[in-house]
């Protein structure tokens, strides 16, 4: 299902001239705009359809983070959270029909500030009484970080509030808690949102820390197929994981706009540079293209753009099998999630910098998606943190990731002689992952072996599906230059020939570079004015203009000489 929302008035405004506020309220009504063209149901959402996916990987998502940011809450995690439970549960229904219509905003309220990651730990609290519960916050460091529940922008906000579930004095787990937050005026009584300053050059959203004061909730508000079961359960991890089912979910889901980033990044950086000329000693100009250290980032972008965006629809397919084991699903997820997050972190900063000045401005949407990005290594679950639990079980063997036979690429050859490595490495200190040794030598590896599998997926995907050679190579060069010590060691290619290779590599995409960026699909949505000159004049014709018949005075000219 493609949608052409880029052609909608809420999504031609220029954003970097509205004020911060302004901003926060367009993204909402820009979700709300997403969320109604879609139109999907509660059971869309809870099996992860094939319409849902369409709207969390639109390219449209790029374009506002923010807007992403509260579809991704809204709808994965809250209305998924609450759609398992219908059945059994229906009251929950009309407040789920109202959320998929967006007349109320879904909000996820998991981690506190005085916990982060360790949301397992949470202190937040709801004690049985007789007719419902007492939600309360106990200390400061026991508020909800960071989600948006300010009542500023017109929109009635409910929360799903884990909180440690109390009767008669004893804690009974984790579980959630359906609590409203805040009307279109204004907040619940004894809710607490302070708003927090924006982040640091990103699409503004109204983040903010929640906290509680003795709020009473019904005892419907329990989020569970039956309100009256209080059992204390007999694995309080897994219990947990089960409640917090649809983080892994969001872990497969939140990497989707960084994949349509990295392209419309790529695009932005290959045809400024086609365009944009030097002189220099020469006398006619030469456009900037012509040099390999500007060829390089927009060929890799290009080609790792394509090759994310092949892959990542097949892991979704991979993952969602009725047949997969929830924590091969997890598994894959983290995978996903870790190689696209990476390659993005790689791959838009080079680009942006061979822009020079432009690729700062807001405007040229490089600066702006480049912070944005480091919000997503944190969403639904932080990309290292991820890491370290996946490559432990998995040294461990507690269950094993698909992955390409060793013999079907260098990559593949690459993935599996590191995870070899480091069950060796395991080995060598018997076996005890919670040492001094297996946190020093083995934990930092982590991520490095995660990504080497997620590559390793990708370029087998790519090869499959026979995107053309010159793509293939240049991505793997990519990935050679994360471990050039490996693939010299081990994979037999000195440094002097990964260079050669790289350099036929480039060579061999550069003359249909032009037709590989159209084959990104992506132009559409790509808003940059430096793409071409006509649009850059027409976007300076439409920015303010300060002129003025001021003379200065002649002791002022004087002065300055």
């Amino acid at each position: 299902m493609a949608s052409e929302l880029y052609l909608h008035p809420l999504f031609q405004t220029k954003v970097e001239l509205l004020s911060a506020d302004e901003r926060v309220a367009l993204s909402y009504r820009r979700a709300r705009l997403l969320l109604q063209t879609y139109r999907l149901t509660s059971s869309d959402v809870q099996h992860c359809s094939s319409k849902f996916w369409s709207m969390m990987t639109d390219p449209i998502c790029s374009l506002d983070i923010a807007m992403f940011t509260i579809i991704a809450a809204h709808v994965g995690l809250t209305i998924g959270t609450l759609s398992r439970h219908l059945r059994e549960r229906p009251d929950f229904k009309p407040l789920v029909d109202r959320m998929l219509r967006f007349d109320t905003v879904g909000i996820y309220l998991l981690t506190e500030r005085g916990h982060g990651l360790d949301a397992f730990n949470i202190e937040t609290t709801a004690t049985k009484t007789a007719d419902g519960y007492i939600l309360h916050t106990p200390r400061e460091e026991a508020a909800k970080f960071m989600p948006a529940s300010t009542p500023s922008f017109g929109i009635p906000k409910v929360a799903l509030v884990m909180a440690r579930l109390i009767v008669d004095g004893k804690d009974h787990g984790s579980r959630f808690f359906v609590t409203p937050i805040c009307s279109e005026r204004e907040m619940y009584h004894g809710i607490r949102s302070v708003r927090l300053p924006p982040r640091s050059g990103t699409a503004p959203l109204d983040f903010s820390i929640t906290s509680f004061d003795h709020v009473r909730l019904p005892l419907t508000a329990l989020v569970a197929s039956d309100i009256l079961d209080y059992a204390i359960p007999q694995r309080s991890l897994e219990a947990w994981w089960d409640e917090i089912w649809r983080i892994q979910l969001g872990t497969m889901a939140v990497p989707a706009p960084w994949i349509s980033a990295i392209k419309a990044v790529a695009y932005i950086g290959g045809r400024y540079s086609m365009h944009r000329s030097l002189v220099g000693k020469r006398s006619t100009p030469v456009p900037i293209i012509s040099f390999r250290t500007q060829q390089w980032p927009i060929v890799q972008a290009t080609a790792v753009g394509m090759v994310m965006a092949n892959w990542f629809p097949i892991v979704i397919g991979q993952a969602m099998k009725r047949s997969t084991d929830h924590r091969v699903r997890h598994a894959l997820s983290v995978v996903a999630k870790t190689t696209i997050c990476r390659h993005f972190q790689r791959c838009v900063p080079e680009v942006a910098e061979r822009c020079g000045a432009q690729g700062t401005f807001e405007h040229n949407y490089m600066a702006r998606i480049e912070n944005d990005g480091k919000g997503v290594i944190i969403a639904e679950g932080d990309v290292l943190t991820l890491c370290i639990r996946l490559f432990s079980e998995l040294l461990q063997k507690r269950y094993e990731v698909p992955m390409p036979d060793p013999d079907e690429s260098i990559l593949a050859l690459h993935a599996s002689s590191l995870l070899e490595e480091n069950i060796a490495l395991l080995q060598s200190i018997d076996g005890d992952y919670r040492s001094d040794s297996f946190n020093a030598l083995i934990l930092p590896q982590a991520q490095i072996v995660v990504e080497a599998i997620g590559h390793a997926l990708a370029y087998s995907a790519a090869a499959r599906s026979n995107l053309p050679k010159p793509i293939l190579d240049v991505y793997e060069c990519a990935v050679i230059r994360q471990d050039p010590a490996w693939y010299s060691e081990q994979g037999g290619i000195s440094r002097i020939a990964q260079r050669r290779r790289e350099d036929a590599a480039v060579s061999a995409m550069l003359p249909d570079l032009s037709s590989y960026l159209e084959q990104l699909n992506i132009a559409n949505y790509v808003q940059a004015p430096i793409v071409t000159d006509a649009s850059w004049k027409d976007y300076l014709a439409a920015l303010p203009i300060h002129t003025g018949n001021a003379i200065p005075e002649a002791e002022y000219i004087q002065a300055m000489l």
